[in-house]
Parts: structure tokens; sequence; C-alpha cells
């Protein structure tokens, strides 16, 4: 059976320069056999309701702005996959999530970055999977549960955010050696629930977990960790680290 797996994906720039994640990616997509399919929830597709992507041949979205021509010119040509995104609609309907296909969602770059560091061949199909940030971690979680039976069919669960994530707080010129505290002691705080499965604690985060609202002044790329936990198993760590002195790179693995 597949894991399901949280990945940092920090800047759209970890295409180009994928510094220490891009090794631990293909590494984790080297120990695993290749799935079938992916489904993927990416902090960058906020929504009301829960959506899953229907196009057959997604677009290559290139969401951001003020980066060199050379990232817009970057490609993830991977197929989607109408059929298996019907059947995550009726599971999601089953468990009383109602849903919804967008035959039109492009790729943005919360999926296109992390996958062509792991499957650099684009010859995987991709269902991406909306987030709807208000309904907060619990329904996260819940997305994760309904879900969390195609691992044993092949499919590869994923949710793509960062650890932590103020972009007004980076240091552009620090190394990766250097970390704020501030950072540090919320990453760690997250680990440490993880580990001890205290999901109460994980929910109520924003009020727990030390530098919370300064880690994530709002909390989509926080969210896709309760998709990835929901959907998996037992807790472990694939990678750690940060880059610009508050970005975590940490990349988590369920079952």
């Amino acid at each position: 059976m597949f894991p399901s797996l949280y990945i940092s994906h920090g800047s759209p720039m970890l295409a180009l320069e994928p510094g220490a994640s891009g090794p631990a990616l293909a590494r984790l997509a080297a120990e695993l056999p290749k799935p079938i399919a992916i489904v993927i929830v990416s902090a960058h597709w906020e929504s009301n309701e829960l959506l899953v992507s229907g196009n057959p041949q997604p677009e290559t979205f290139h969401d951001f702005g003020g980066f060199p021509k050379a990232l817009f010119e970057v490609q993830y040509p991977a197929p989607g996959d109408p059929e298996l995104a019907a059947e995550v609609v009726a599971l999601l309907k089953a468990d009383d999530l109602p849903a919804r296909i967008d035959a039109k969602r492009p790729f943005d770059h919360g999926v296109w970055v992390p996958l062509s560091l792991m499957y650099p061949n684009a010859d995987i199909p991709v269902v991406q999977v909306s987030l709807p940030t208000r309904g907060g971690p619990a329904l996260q979680t819940r997305v994760g549960h309904a879900l969390a039976g195609l691992r044993q069919s092949g499919v590869l669960l994923i949710g793509s955010g960062s650890i932590t994530h103020n972009l007004r707080e980076l240091d552009w010129h620090a190394g990766p050696e250097s970390v704020e505290p501030w950072a540090r002691t919320f990453r760690d705080w997250v680990i440490e629930k993880l580990a001890a499965n205290d999901e109460a604690a994980l929910h109520d985060y924003r009020q727990q977990a030390p530098n919370a609202v300064r880690n994530h002044p709002s909390d989509e790329h926080l969210l896709p960790l309760y998709f990835a936990r929901g959907a998996g198993g037992e807790f472990s760590i694939a990678h750690q680290g940060f880059t610009m002195g508050a970005l975590g790179m940490d990349i988590y693995r369920f079952g």
C-alpha cells in the first residue's frame, strides 16, 4: 500500500533551484513503486466548495509573478484522469462530502513544482482536489479519510503546502543553516503532535501551537498536511530543512 505524503513545496523557484529538497523528493519517488495515478491537494487551489479536477489534459499554470523567464517556460504535461476524478467525487459524496467536477482546472505550481522533481517524465495521471479553506483542518482530515482507500489501488495521495509560510518575514539571502527560532519552534511543535497522533491539538493549532499565526498568517499552506495525515498511516519524516530563514521545507510520510 502506498503512503500518503505532505510536501513543502517552498518557492516556485524550487523547480529550477531544487536545493536539498529536489534530491529528497527524487529519493522518495525512487523508494516507492510507480503509482498508477496521483491525487493531490495544493495550497494554491482555494475554493468555497469541494472541487475535483476532471481536465484530461491540464495546462501548466504559472500562477505567480516576478520570477525569471525560465520559470515561466517550465511545462509539466502530465495527463489528467477524468475516470479517477469521478471516482474521487463518488468517494467524497459517500462520506457526506458534496463535491463536483471542475473540467477546466490547470496544474497550479503547488502541483507541478514538486511533481516535476519526483516524476520528471510527467507520465503519471494527476487529479487535483480543491482546498475549501473555510472548512479548516477538520474538513481536510475528513477528505483524507474519505480517499484513503485509493492508496490500496496504487494511487499516491499528496498534500502540497509548506510547514511554515510567512512570506513577509523571509530573508531571501539567508542560507539553509540560518533558521528563525519562531519558525523552528512551530515546526517542532507540529512534529511532536504528529508523532503523538494528537489530532485535537493539531486541529486547534492556531490556538495551541507557538507562533502559529506568525508562521501561517493564513492557513492554506498547512491545511494539505491534514489531508495527508487523514489519508495515511504512521507518521515519519522524509526530509527536514528551511530556506530563506523561515520557509520550512519538510516532507512527511504517513504509512
